[in-house]
């Protein structure tokens, strides 16, 4: 049986990835999964990630994002994918290094080396960077609605656009760079044309 294709879709905040990541599973016939959140587990340590309650400590932050994602692959992604079936995620990886990484400053390096822990062989066959400017992701955010990262200052979303760009830039061949500030119609069409390439099966 052929092992399905695994397609992540990553960006700021109130980039639209959400959006895309659905829409492309759905045209698709693949599996739309997400992060943190996916799993019984995973709905828990949600609560705590996303509670803009009393600051956590970055390392702990970042731990939970793992312990989230190291449930999601072994119970979700990976037995799917498995099977032959065809993963589009909103969120891996990528999307801790981006926003505790560089947005918060943890090591980069004892991140990945927790990621690869977290994950193990599981890798995505292309990323889907959705990039906008701060200024359009502030005007689509819902004004009601503030998680931790949501209610974090300029810098720091201005910290994690730039890792995500520095994460594309160093492995241009497995990204697919996308300026996302168009209507939802226009930015899928984009999409769609990076997703032609890859094989995407639902029964292998």
């Amino acid at each position: 049986m052929r092992r399905g294709s695994f397609v992540v879709f990553e960006g700021i905040d109130a980039c639209g990835k959400s959006t895309q990541a659905r829409r492309a599973a759905r045209e698709r016939g693949a599996l739309f999964t997400f992060e943190p959140g996916d799993t019984a587990l995973g709905a828990d340590l949600r609560r705590w990630l996303l509670d803009a309650g009393p600051p956590m400590a970055p390392t702990t932050e970042a731990l939970l994002m793992l312990a989230d994602r190291s449930h999601h692959v072994h119970t979700v992604i990976e037995p799917a994918l498995t099977r032959g079936v065809a993963v589009v995620s909103d969120r891996f990886a990528d999307s801790t290094l981006a926003y505790q990484g560089y947005g918060r400053g943890v090591d980069l390096d004892d991140l990945r080396a927790a990621t690869d822990l977290a994950v193990g062989a599981c890798r995505p066959d292309l990323t889907v960077w959705l990039d906008v400017s701060l200024d359009v992701a502030q005007d689509r955010r819902a004004r009601d609605a503030r998680d931790r990262f949501e209610s974090a200052d300029v810098e720091f979303h201005e910290r994690v656009r730039a890792g995500y760009a520095t994460l594309a830039a160093r492995d241009p061949d497995h990204w697919a760079v996308i300026d996302a500030s168009g209507t939802e119609d226009d930015v899928a069409a984009i999409v769609a044309r990076h997703l032609d390439s890859l094989w995407w099966g639902s029964d292998g």
